[in-house]
């Protein structure tokens, strides 16, 4: 398994979470990775034969970053297998229930997509971390910005739901929103691993 392997938003599971984050770290970190070895790869540049990542608290301000050699990674979950798993089928949860409602029309635009957020990292660890008012976070990978076309037929699935949708789209030279390609806006903020940088779209706004 390589570093270039691991890309944002996947879930790393490591080995001996707790002694990898004991330098420095606070003891909620090195008590949540010994109870759960598991993080979220970080859009970083990290350490030669390291990945960055992040590690997920017992609260939402709860986030710390770290990098970790990838001997110690154990396996990788990335968002687009967890689309098969939709949490159960009786979930009262408004974001699981948001995820299984928008599977079928998301499957048919034929870009690869999944959960990330509190909804990815509770289906791939089976540790529970949405909530009621949790958001359905959600990534679609695209080595180039969708057309317009494909862009509002995802904005069309995600309007109705029974949780806030939150969409990423990630494409090679880095993440920009769903809601600002979609916003009219001739610039929107490009998220890369150098930092945030503002790049030129054409306009597509709803009409």
């Amino acid at each position: 398994m390589s570093v270039s392997a691991v890309r944002p938003h996947d879930l790393v599971r490591m080995a001996s979470g707790g002694r990898l984050a004991s330098s420095g770290a606070p003891s909620w970190v090195i008590e949540s990775l010994r109870a759960a070895p598991w993080a979220v790869a970080r859009r970083a540049t990290a350490a030669p034969g390291h990945v960055a990542v992040g590690v997920r608290g017992p609260t939402r301000g709860q986030r710390f970053a770290l990098e970790v050699p990838m001997a110690a990674v154990r396996g990788i979950v990335t968002p687009e297998e967890l689309v098969a798993r939709t949490g159960p089928a009786d979930s009262g949860l408004p974001a699981l229930r948001a995820l299984r409602a928008a599977a079928p029309s998301l499957n048919r635009i034929g870009l690869p997509w999944g959960p990330v957020g509190s909804v990815g990292f509770e289906l791939a660890t089976g540790i529970a971390a949405v909530t009621p008012s949790s958001d359905l976070d959600l990534v679609i990978r695209s080595a180039t910005l969708p057309s317009p076309e494909v862009l509002f037929r995802v904005l069309g699935v995600l309007r109705s739901l029974p949780a806030r949708p939150d969409c990423l789209i990630e494409t090679r030279e880095g993440a920009v929103a769903l809601a600002e390609l979609v916003s009219g806006a001739g610039e929107v903020l490009l998220r890369t691993a150098g930092g945030p940088r503002l790049i030129r779209v054409q306009r597509q706004a709803v009409a």
